[in-house]
């Protein structure tokens, strides 16, 4: 498999009023099982950042702690990168207007309060657009808010049957990028004017499709495919297991007798199934969603950096 690195990031918020009781605990046994599957436990190799960590040292989960070690997580070529976040996810108004939502999916540091939130823009520019072309980049997101964390064009969900869906957000958004250029274009009056611009915003939530921002005549500097978004054409190899999506709260749960993240105990579960490496991405998808409905409303998904075949092997 060649190098491979992994950063595991647990935050239980202690002494706060927003305290979770899980999120450590993930981590570690997230450790055991990458372990188990070979990966060293050298800090050249794996970083842990816990807030039962020294809050002056550098595994201490501050905002500017997280960067710096996704930053060392995706600075090597031909690498297997492993990314793995339990604690509390949330939500931002949305500065620069890319979502109909209004709002921005984050992580949340330790030291959110003095130092903000972590939005899915910085995290994508920091773990997707940085990373080497060569490399992969497995994540896995335990935390709330999380379906676009990493803001990547392919997600893929289970219906309440177990079937696989795909919400292609390039070609939804390209669609609604030609509905909302078809009336600019035209001879619109002004109601016509609004209905593209609530294209544009549907757009923009699917994928960053325009490189400008709408302060101004929308008549003015729409370009065709020329101007998309350069993340719609990165095509990295990223894929990222979620515990929920955008709208919904991933659970802090307490199974067997253990306090422990939702999804992070799912993962782990269904992964005890896999002893070959013979796992596939929809079974993970699939078991996943199976366990956590026998408890909890969330629906975690799989969001990818290129549309691939679910039925490969799960490799780490």
């Amino acid at each position: 498999m060649g190098r491979r690195k992994a950063l595991l990031i647990g935050i239980n918020y202690f002494g706060s009023q927003h305290q979770l009781a899980g999120c450590i605990d993930d981590v570690r046994n997230m450790q055991e099982f990458l372990m188990s599957r070979t990966y060293s436990n050298h800090p050249k190799d794996m970083v842990v950042l816990t807030d039962d960590s020294d809050p002056r040292g550098p595994y201490f989960p501050s905002a500017h702690n997280i960067i710096a070690a996704m930053r060392w997580l995706v600075s090597e070529p031909e690498t297997m990168y492993y990314l793995h976040y339990s604690g509390h996810g949330g939500q931002v108004a949305d500065q620069d207007r890319y979502r109909s939502s209004g709002f921005d999916d984050t992580i949340v540091p330790v030291d959110f309060e003095v130092n903000g939130q972590i939005p899915s823009s910085v995290l994508h520019r920091t773990l997707v657009s940085a990373m080497h072309p060569s490399s992969t980049l497995f994540i896995l997101f335990d935390c709330c808010h999380s379906g676009s964390a990493v803001e990547l064009p392919y997600v893929y969900r289970t219906d309440e049957d177990g079937n696989v869906n795909l919400m292609d957000n390039l070609k939804q958004g390209a669609e609604l990028f030609g509905e909302a250029s078809h009336l600019i274009r035209g001879d619109t009056a002004f109601d016509e004017v609004g209905e593209a611009r609530h294209l544009l915003a549907g757009a923009t939530s699917f994928f960053r499709s325009l490189k400008h921002q709408y302060d101004g005549d929308y008549r003015e500097g729409l370009q065709e495919d020329g101007d998309l978004d350069a993340w719609a054409q990165e095509g990295k190899s990223v894929f990222m297991f979620s515990g929920c999506k955008d709208e919904q709260t991933s659970a802090d749960a307490f199974i067997n007798g253990r306090h422990v993240g939702a999804m992070s105990w799912a993962f782990l579960e269904t992964m005890k199934l896999d002893y070959n490496w013979n796992i596939s991405y929809v079974q993970i998808l699939q078991n996943t969603r199976d366990l956590l409905q026998q408890r909890y409303s969330q629906i975690p998904q799989l969001s990818c950096g290129y549309r691939f075949d679910l039925n490969s092997p799960f490799r780490i």
